[in-house]
């Protein structure tokens, strides 16, 4: 099971992230939190971008613009990532000669 993290202890996990700018993160949908009756749940994962974040908005002094950004990109990237491995994996299952068909392909100039 997941675990879930409050506001608070998201705020006390990464050190550098204020209440405010956690607010501006989740507004800003660049985190995505579950909504609850007591207000956002946070995963594991969240408290990773929340970091990845502040490093990009603190670190490299970004604008919520290019934070904006880079987040789009990261995202497009790991989609992208996760696609070719479900085509890898689809390409694996074939028969051998239709794979050698299609590393021939992919290999032709």
């Amino acid at each position: 099971m997941t675990e879930r993290l409050s506001e608070n202890d998201v705020v006390a996990a990464v050190t550098r992230l204020t209440r405010s700018q956690l607010f501006r993160f989740v507004e800003g949908e660049l985190v995505r939190p579950e909504r609850s009756d007591d207000g956002y749940v946070f995963r594991r994962v969240d408290i990773a971008r929340l970091e990845l974040l502040c490093d990009l908005s603190e670190d490299l002094e970004m604008d919520e613009t290019g934070v904006a950004i880079v987040i789009s990109l990261i995202d497009q990237l790991h989609a992208a990532r996760q696609e070719l491995a479900m085509m890898a994996r689809a390409v694996d299952a074939l028969p051998p000669d239709v794979q050698a068909r299609i590393m021939a392909e992919i290999n032709r100039p």
